[in-house]
Order: structure tokens, then C-alpha cells, then sequence
């Protein structure tokens, strides 16, 4: 098993921990992991883009200019693509790019990047995290106190909205629980901040 230095709020050393190699010590998959991050990408789509085709354009019942003797090509109205205020060839209409992706592919590709975070060491755990009210400053400290990067998840054991509000304003930082993280959040942070009840419930859910 993986051994892991635990910090406290203030930086400090708070002992050990040691990491369930079935969840961060597997080989990588990067098939899974692309997967994974293609299908939450996708999902995030509104997919409410449009353009008119030829038939929705209004006008173009009547023909432009008579058929032969202008030196210019026949047409037939001006609704064709061809015309500037025309239709549009293959007009994108709004639809649906979400699509599902199988659950052991799913949980290969978290455990993936949960073991790529502890081989790139990007990954810092912390005995507790909690605010006694929602404040930029005390997360800013915290922060500067763990050695975070700018790009940062963090990740507790449940929802805490002082957390979730402390970390609001303060640009490339970013808040989840382990019911909702997924694989693209933790796969673009530089630091991964998580907390020692956290990974008792990651280990206790995916294992």
C-alpha cells in the first residue's frame, strides 16, 4: 500500500495514511480515462445550436432572373444556399450528445486518475477541512498553507457548503464531494486536496 503524508489546516504534520492499492495503486488505464472524459464532455452539451434550411428561409418563391440570355447561371431561387440569406446545407438542429458509458469503464477510469494523482504527487490529504462560516480568506490561507497549485480540486467526505462558498471566488478552485466527483475535474487539477474521511469513503464505495 502507498503511504501518503496527512497535513493539517495549517500545513502541519498530522502522520499518515495508507491508500487501498485497489483503488490508488492500479495500472492506468488511458482508454478508460479518455472514455470517461469524452462522455463528460458530451454530456455537458445543450446541443441547442440551429440554422435554417433552404425550406424554413422565408421568400424564394419567385425566380431571381429569367432563365437564359443573362450570362449568369440558371437560378431558381434565392433561398439556395448559394445565395447570401439563403438556407444552410446540413443545418445543425438541436439534439441530444449525451450518451451512456459502462459502469466498470466509469470506475476504471476514476480509479486511473486517483492512482495517477499519488504517482505524480499531486495528490494532498488532510485530516479535516472545515469553516466555521463561509470565508475566501481562511480558504486562501488554507490553500497557500497546503502548498496548493492554482488549479485545484478539492474533495470532502459530504457536501459542506462552507467549503463550497469559501472556494466560490477565488479563480481555478474547485469543490466536490465523493458522491459527485468525476473523472475530468480530478483528471485537469494540479493539486488534489482530499480529506482523510474522504478517502475512508472512496475506499469504502469503490473498492
Amino acid at each position: 500500500m502507498a503511504k501518503v503524508n496527512v497535513l493539517n489546516m495549517d500545513g502541519g504534520n498530522a502522520g499518515e495514511i495508507d491508500l487501498n492499492d485497489e483503488i490508488f495503486g492500479i495500472e492506468v488505464n488511458e482508454y478508460a480515462v479518455h472514455e470517461a472524459i469524452k462522455n463528460y464532455l458530451a454530456n455537458q452539451r445543450q446541443g441547442t445550436q440551429s440554422a435554417k434550411t433552404r425550406s424554413e428561409v422565408a421568400g424564394g418563391g419567385r425566380k431571381p432572373f429569367r432563365q437564359k440570355g443573362t450570362g449568369h447561371a440558371r437560378q431558381g431561387s434565392r433561398v439556395a444556399p448559394n445565395h447570401v440569406g439563403g438556407g444552410v446545407v446540413f443545418a445543425p438542429k438541436p439534439r441530444d450528445y449525451s450518451y451512456a458509458v459502462p459502469k466498470k469503464v466509469k470506475r476504471l477510469a476514476l480509479k486511473s486518475v486517483l492512482t495517477s494523482k499519488v504517482q505524480e504527487e499531486e495528490i494532498i490529504v488532510v485530516d479535516s477541512l472545515s469553516f466555521e462560516a463561509p470565508k475566501t480568506k481562511d480558504m486562501v490561507k488554507f490553500l497557500s498553507a497546503v502548498g496548493a497549485d492554482k488549479k485545484t480540486l478539492i474533495v470532502t467526505a459530504g457536501k459542506d457548503d462552507n467549503v463550497v462558498k469559501s472556494a466560490a471566488n477565488i479563480p481555478g478552485i474547485e469543490t466536490s464531494y465523493v458522491g459527485r466527483m468525476n473523472v475530468y475535474e480530478i483528471m485537469k487539477s494540479n493539486s488534489f486536496i482530499v480529506t482523510k474521511d474522504a478517502i475512508g469513503r472512496i475506499e469504502e464505495v469503490y473498492s
